[in-house]
């Protein structure tokens, strides 16, 4: 075998600092290439939604005008779709897309499709001749949408339209990330910006992301949201996670004993104009009480715990019947580096109550271990 030129082995190839520069150039190639492709899925895939929200206003608008006719419209229809298509067309999705057609009322012409990596434009360009013209309509379209899905989503919850309006224009111009938008949007920014005296000051404070807040290009493609829309699985989506660990988890409380009776799973409840999902619902036979089951995949925050009293407060009016105790939450939380299980035990009308349901209950120490155990089998699974 013929040996290689002393400049040209490998040692004296891997040692060179330029090489160090070629994979440094490389991977800046491949994660701009991987952001700019997550961006032009997550603009075609609002944009769809956008159209899908637009069939279903107009279905309406011909259909029977009586109460509850739109509603019933949308479990069916999401029925119908998630059997077709699978996860992404659950009812509450769909009213997101009616919502997202009445709050962007019309395809408007916007500058933004200048500001992605990857012009949509000249996708559009580049596709085949026979392309079909919805799709061709949905790529035009997704220009309106220069920000992914998911931020629409959280803006969707911004009533103001106004508000609603600043919160896009920052996000974009700042490219703020999801978790930086949602920050944003929790702390007031827009109201807090509005009174201020040096609003110049307080836009470029805002501009500034945490480190947490951060989204990779990895998160950016393999984001749950986008694998849906792409009927894609990935061993990395939190929803399908989020659906195993449930799976062990209920089995896992069923045979402590005797005192756990299943009652069901992801049940729904509305509160207001908005529809929640209780992820687990159990009674206690020795408490005689309904125990709320929540679960995180990420950190816990005090918004989650907001939410579970707000479920149980739910429970009490609607769920609980007569002679039952109070019910209990549990928030179970999951995330890469640490499980936390925590009850949610202070709405109960005394101590000795509270103490009693600690009693009862199991530790919280060994439903996080239970959890991280299992979180970490699964992932083994996953990866084999």
């Amino acid at each position: 075998m013929t040996s290689l030129p002393t400049s040209t082995k490998p040692s004296a190839l891997l040692s060179d600092s330029r090489y160090a520069g070629l994979v440094a150039e490389v991977s800046r190639l491949l994660e701009t290439a991987r952001r700019s492709s997550a961006r032009v899925v997550n603009a075609v895939m609002t944009a769809t939604y956008w159209e899908l929200g637009q069939r279903i206003v107009e279905f309406e608008q011909r259909g029977e005008r009586r109460a509850g006719y739109g509603e019933e419209l949308l479990q069916r229809l999401a029925v119908d779709l998630t059997h077709r298509f699978g996860r992404g067309f659950s009812y509450p999705n769909l009213n997101k897309f009616r919502q997202l057609y009445l709050a962007y009322p019309a395809a408007r012409e916007s500058a933004a499709k200048n500001l992605s990596t990857l012009s949509i434009e000249s996708t559009l360009a580049a596709a085949p001749a026979q392309l079909e013209a919805p799709a061709a309509k949905a790529v035009r379209l997704a220009t309106t949408f220069p920000l992914p899905w998911s931020h629409y989503v959280r803006l969707l919850a911004v009533k103001n339209e106004t508000a609603r309006r600043f919160y896009e224009t920052e996000a974009l111009r700042g490219g703020w990330s999801v978790r930086q938008l949602d920050r944003q949007i929790s702390t007031l920014f827009y109201e807090r910006t509005a009174l201020s005296r040096d609003k110049a000051a307080m836009l470029a404070k805002g501009a500034r992301s945490r480190p947490e807040e951060r989204v990779s290009a990895d998160e950016e493609v393999k984001d749950p949201l986008v694998l849906e829309f792409l009927n894609l699985k990935d061993e990395y989506s939190e929803s399908d996670l989020e659906e195993l660990l449930l799976h062990h988890l209920e089995n896992f409380l069923l045979e402590l004993g005797g005192d756990f009776a299943f009652v069901g799973r992801q049940r729904r409840l509305r509160i207001g104009d908005e529809w929640y999902r209780v992820d687990l619902l159990f009674f206690h036979r020795r408490l005689r009480c309904l125990v709320v089951i929540d679960l995180k995949i990420g950190k816990l925050t005090h918004a989650d715990a907001g939410q579970m009293h707000m479920y149980l407060n739910y429970t009490r009016e609607h769920w609980m019947e007569e002679g039952e105790g109070p019910p209990v939450g549990l928030i179970l939380c999951s995330r890469s580096d640490d499980a936390l299980a925590q009850y949610a035990l202070e709405g109960l009308p005394n101590k000795v109550l509270a103490r009693e349901y600690r009693l009862a209950l199991p530790d919280e120490s060994r439903l996080a271990a239970e959890l991280e155990q299992t979180r970490q089998r699964l992932e083994r699974g996953h990866r084999s």
